[in-house]
């Protein structure tokens, strides 16, 4: 992958994108896969209601009050600004790092160290579709799938030197996602839209350092309100660089230090991100580059019966693209555990399963989760690492207490990929799961009825009012 020109006219390309873009013009796999998106998206909103996170963004939402246009999420009929529910609605989309992920195909990334694609512009989409009123299921699927295309696209040509360097791309990029879908349903064109953008490029945040804290789904919550005002800002005639992604002092210069000059060739739309090389929707609430590693341990001890009271010690194998980012040796507490290899690997051997019900603090701080941690170890395996880091490759060996040694390795084919994606049933499994305690079954079901057909819907923002716990 080569250093992009500073004088490259990504902005140029996106804006044009943006305006013609229409739902004649998606391809009906396009669709499909956005419907799943988009249900995936919904109950993510309502598992993430009743997190501690989200309830401080409602109360703070609250206090300030202001014009009603859009539902606060968990706040009955409660209507703050737009930006402020988009906050709300963005942060509880990924409190549990449960949303999708954008795959790649290009061996110069690191695999997994994308964007989560689909709630920045699920999130704009839907706090305008409620601003405006009586956006068809139509457009509103149009701006998803704009916000998602935009968002993918810049987020696979930038050089992987953006994630590496610390910066989240969720936080960064999927202000471009959010921006792109609020733009279109606002009809900007023009200058206008390239300010929207210029305006998103400034606003575009989020470290990595706070992985494993409240403040990393705050990175899209704060993705989906930049999003939101700086395309309501750009409506009225706020300026902004016209070509903000672009030239020595662009998003993509600054940020990711360049751009592949022979992937910018693909264009926006031409092939849609969404489809390919597609989007892994995650079967478990922790980081995608796990999810391998997770399902080969519960293959084993399944297949194994393993008894966890027979277990001496578990050594973790992986590349330093599960153990950089994957990062607390023994978790403290659920959000720590979603980056804890160890923590993660407890509950498969522990519950068989890692849900809801085991992100949880009273789960991860019980003695015997904390004591089977500490029998797993972790180690940056040389050969393992010598093989690139395009896919997750691990392996995993228990030795129990009466000297046996069990072996499994992940596969690269991990369930929720694009090689190996759930299925539509699988999908609203785990919406059930989502919703489960929060809203009734019969206000699940329609959640879900909803999505499926969510192109036909006469008003999109009835999915803002079916969410609401």
């Amino acid at each position: 992958m080569t250093q992009g020109t500073i004088s490259s006219n990504v902005t140029k390309a996106a804006c044009a994108f943006i305006e013609s873009s229409s739902y004649d013009r998606l391809p009906s796999e396009t669709v499909r896969i956005a419907r799943r998106c988009i249900l995936d998206g919904l109950g993510l909103f309502v598992a993430g209601s009743d997190e501690e996170s989200v309830e401080v963004l409602v109360k703070d939402a609250r206090d300030i009050g202001g014009r009603p246009d859009a539902l606060l999420l968990g706040a009955g009929e409660v209507k703050v600004p737009a930006n402020l529910a988009a906050r709300v609605l963005g942060t509880a989309g990924h409190a549990h790092d449960w949303d999708d992920t954008q795959a790649t195909a290009d061996p110069a990334h690191v695999y997994g160290l994308l964007t989560h694609p689909t709630i920045p512009p699920l999130v704009a989409a839907l706090v305008m579709a409620q601003k405006i009123g009586k956006v068809s299921g139509r457009d509103f699927v149009t701006a998803f799938l704009t916000g998602f295309e935009v968002e993918s696209k810049i987020s696979e040509w930038m050089l992987p030197d953006h994630y590496k360097r610390g910066l989240h791309s969720s936080g960064t990029v999927g202000t471009f996602g959010a921006v792109a879908a609020a733009a279109k349903l606002l009809g900007l064109k023009g200058e206008k839209l390239a300010w929207a953008l210029g305006i998103a490029a400034s606003m575009a945040a989020g470290i990595r350092c706070n992985f494993g804290t409240m403040t990393k789904p705050l990175h899209v919550g704060r993705a989906a309100e930049n999003g939101v005002t700086a395309a309501l800002l750009a409506a009225q005639g706020f300026t902004a660089d016209p070509e903000s992604l672009d030239g020595r002092w662009g998003f993509i210069q600054v940020q990711g230090s360049g751009i592949s000059e022979a992937k910018t060739a693909q264009g926006f739309g031409k092939t849609w991100s969404i489809a390919e090389p597609g989007v892994s929707i995650k079967p478990y609430p922790s980081g995608i580059v796990t999810h391998q590693s997770m399902d080969a341990m519960l293959k084993l001890v399944t297949e194994k019966n393993v008894d966890p009271k027979q277990v001496e010690k578990i050594d973790f194998h992986a590349g330093s693209n599960i153990l950089n980012p994957i990062r607390y040796p023994i978790a403290q507490n659920h959000l720590q555990a979603k980056f804890s290899m160890a923590g993660l690997l407890s509950m498969i051997v522990l519950r068989r399963r890692a849900g809801r019900q085991e992100f949880t603090n009273t789960f991860i701080q019980a003695p015997e989760t904390q004591d089977m941690q500490r029998r797993i170890k972790t180690h940056l395996d040389p050969a393992i690492e010598a093989q690139g880091m395009d896919v997750i490759r691990s392996r995993i060996e228990i030795t129990l207490k009466d000297g046996a040694k069990l072996t499994e390795w992940a596969n690269e084919k991990y369930r929720g990929g694009p090689q190996n994606p759930m299925t539509d049933k699988d999908l609203e499994s785990k919406v059930a799961a989502c919703t489960a305690g929060i809203l009734s079954d019969a206000r699940r079901d329609a959640i879900i009825e909803a999505a499926w057909k969510v192109e036909i819907l006469p008003d999109a923002a009835d999915l803002a009012r079916r969410i609401q716990p």
